[in-house]
């Protein structure tokens, strides 16, 4: 039930190129800022859009080598949840889930049989004779599931699927979905711009920039060494660039940073975490050896901490709480010092590159 990706498409003026083998029990969501190509990747999957180059295939099938061989959707082991869950809006819940079966050359009363167990798999099972303007958005998230379920698929596109919903209905759906997709058995794609989804749905992280695979891993690895200023703002760090040398790290934007790898030399990258950062109105006294002067540029309430964008050399984001905000009187425009003790400064060498090959369930950080 693995999943081989190793291929080349193009969309109008966009081309996307991708190589990746995704294994069973494995939930691996696709991030890229848009227009990057997420859902050109799920429709080509699918069999909705050929790929130019290379090859798709599905538990060992090829189903797309973009020339003789094209499976069509109908006849890949694949089960889709669109943005919009795209429902059939005359067919009931129960017919809509399942036309997927029929689809695929079951009978009527067994189709029919199928789509009700899934619906009450998934607890909707009441909503089976409705129609879907009858039904709430997080309902209909789940019925999209179902139909999706319905055909036993080896793979399973789910593009933005959360995306529709309010906050509050977003948590309770998102924690439905977690416990649907640890009992499934084939190959997640999870295709979302939230970060959140990535790191409480996935086992593994891509993230698509510029048409190519930018970096590949788990959240965690992303979290502690992320590659590009893209996957830092995901992962909600600063990501640093510079020249290291005998302890210190000379960046490329201004500034030198005190860092603990004395080994370090050459291009490197440095991860900031924000709640690493203090932040102070005077010249702080201490042990921190990197310190430094900016100005508050924006703040932004994050749960239970506001992060504080800061210019300076480096410019940087620190979180803090909302009563260290106001006794500090923080605004933008606000002058202050920040210091960074040196062992909170994660250091890599800036050649470090993510692996591209996905393998089975690991470490969701």
């Amino acid at each position: 039930m693995s999943l081989g990706l190793d291929c080349t498409f193009t969309r109008g003026e966009f081309t996307l190129t991708i190589t990746a083998v995704i294994e069973p029990g494995t939930v691996v969501a696709i991030l890229g800022p848009n227009g990057a190509g997420k859902s050109t990747l799920v429709r080509a999957i699918a069999g909705l859009h050929p790929i130019g180059t290379g090859s798709i295939s599905i538990n060992g099938r090829l189903v797309d080598d973009g020339a003789a061989t094209l499976v069509p959707a109908q006849r890949r082991s694949v089960g889709v949840v669109f943005q919009d869950y795209a429902l059939f809006p005359h067919l009931t819940v129960l017919d809509n889930v399942a036309f997927g079966p029929r689809a695929r050359g079951a009978g009527r009363s067994g189709s029919r049989a199928t789509a009700l167990e899934t619906l009450r798999l998934l607890g909707v099972g009441d909503l089976a004779g409705r129609k879907p303007g009858e039904i709430s958005g997080g309902q209909a998230q789940r019925v999209a599931l179902a139909r999706a379920l319905a055909t036993a698929p080896d793979v399973l596109l789910l593009d933005e699927p959360l995306a529709a919903l309010d906050v509050e209905t977003k948590e309770t759906v998102r924690a439905e979905l977690q416990a649907q997709l640890e009992s499934f058995a084939g190959c997640v794609i999870l295709i979302t711009h939230d970060p959140l989804d990535a790191l409480l749905l996935a086992d593994r992280v891509i993230v698509l920039e510029n048409g190519i695979v930018a970096q590949d891993g788990t959240p965690a690895e992303l979290s502690r060494r992320p590659l590009t200023d893209y996957v830092a703002t995901l992962m909600g760090v600063t990501l640093l660039r510079g020249q290291a040398s005998g302890g210190t790290l000379t960046l490329v934007d201004g500034g030198v940073m005190s860092i603990v790898d004395h080994e370090l030399d050459g291009p490197a990258l440095a991860v900031v975490r924000p709640e690493s950062v203090t932040l102070h109105l005077t010249h702080p006294e201490g042990s921190a050896r990197n310190v430094w002067q900016g100005t508050v540029t924006s703040l932004q309430p994050s749960h239970d901490r506001i992060r504080v964008h800061v210019d300076g050399e480096p410019g940087v984001v620190a979180a803090v709480t909302p009563e260290a905000a106001a006794d500090m009187r923080l605004a933008k425009g606000t002058s202050v010092w920040l210091s960074l003790k040196s062992l909170d400064l994660q250091t890599f060498p800036a050649g470090a590159a993510g692996h591209v090959g996905i393998g089975a369930r690991g470490d969701r950080g």
